[in-house]
């Protein structure tokens, strides 16, 4: 029988090209021993880098529901986004306000939540699976999801 993790190991990326441009988010999501659970690429249409980082943590506490944790552990490429969810930097971009309220929003819910910067290279099929959906959207063979807007949750800025 297999048992349910006690915690999840997220990665997450996102990114555009163009800054704003086509863009695309990545996520990689395990249990405490590295078995890979869930991993998705989703187009996300026009939008910045930040605002695709941003989407790609949201998305991925979506996915991350349907797991009975306490405990989760983020790793990003972005120190921006890093430093913001963290409480060390202000969110001053309009456009990233309602992206941080909502990812707070659901880190919240757990009892310990871990937020680290790795490098890119440490990050790198988070960084595979956003490429793979902004290719899958540039080649038409994904509609993105509306600018900025997820599904089930209206938008966010």
């Amino acid at each position: 029988m297999k048992r349910s993790p006690r915690k999840l190991v997220i990665f997450t990326d996102g990114g555009a090209r163009g800054n704003p441009g086509p863009a695309g988010i990545g996520v990689t999501i395990s249990d405490e021993d590295g078995a890979v659970l869930t991993e998705f690429g989703e187009a996300i249409g026009e939008a910045t880098n930040n605002v695709a980082e941003y989407t790609a943590v949201v998305r991925a506490l979506e996915a991350a529901v349907g797991y009975n944790v306490d405990t989760i552990e983020f790793f990003l490429d972005s120190e921006l986004v890093v430093k913001q969810l963290n409480g060390e930097y202000k969110v001053k971009n309009a456009g990233l306000k309602g992206l941080h309220a909502a990812a707070r929003e659901r880190l919240d819910k757990y009892a310990r939540v871990r937020i680290s910067h790795v490098p890119r290279a440490k990050n790198k099929v988070a960084d595979r699976l956003a490429n793979e959906a902004m290719d899958r959207a540039a080649n038409g063979d994904e509609e993105p999801l509306d600018d900025g807007i997820l599904p089930g949750q209206g938008s966010l800025f």
